[in-house]
């Protein structure tokens, strides 16, 4: 298992542009969520062990924070040719079996996770009312081999900061997780 940090993506930046289908091919864009005070974007999988260590926390975290006026979407980059686990017929069974709240997307040309500069899976990006960059990093500190606790504190605190107005740290620790799976020929560069 490679195990992949965040790009860390500058503060500041704002929100690049989506439009993409569920699984059962409804299209979600950003602008569905113009009306949220704040807008999580997260770059999950299915089979991603670092997504599956967190995912009851996640679970729990997207209902509890959704509740306060927090909008989430999941996506999904991966190459379903090469890793079918992560197909969207497998997306459909992963938002039962996991008990996601949130729309979970599938970005086949991949080219979401390349606006975003998503390096890995899980990957967390927050952004403001005005659509900026407060938080990129992780959902806490728990991997699948530390034996902390998923408690999702990092990204707790972040929204709680972002849904009262009040500025977050920066200095923040970078997500850890799988690689996204880049279909050949189309992996990014992240140096430039």
């Amino acid at each position: 298992m490679a195990v992949t940090p965040s790009t860390m993506l500058k503060l500041g930046t704002p929100a690049p542009d989506f439009r993409l289908p569920d699984p059962a091919g409804l299209m979600v864009s950003r602008d569905d969520f113009k009306s949220a005070p704040v807008l999580l974007v997260m770059f999950i999988c299915n089979h991603c062990p670092f997504v599956k260590h967190i995912r009851p926390g996640l679970s729990v975290f997207a209902r509890e924070y959704q509740a306060k006026g927090l909008a989430i979407v999941g996506i999904n980059s991966n190459d379903a040719g090469e890793y079918p686990e992560d197909s969207p017929d497998q997306m459909l069974k992963e938002i039962k079996s996991a008990g996601y709240v949130f729309p979970y997307l599938y970005d086949e040309t991949q080219s979401v996770a390349k606006a975003y500069r998503a390096a890995c899976t899980p990957d967390f990006f927050l952004f403001d009312a005005a659509r900026a960059l407060v938080y990129r990093g992780q959902f806490d500190d728990s991997r699948p081999s530390n034996g902390l606790p998923v408690t999702g504190k990092d990204l707790r605190a972040a929204a709680d900061a972002a849904l009262a107005g009040r500025p977050i740290p920066k200095d923040q620790k970078p997500s850890i997780g799988c690689n996204i799976k880049w279909k050949t020929g189309n992996e990014p560069d992240y140096t430039r």
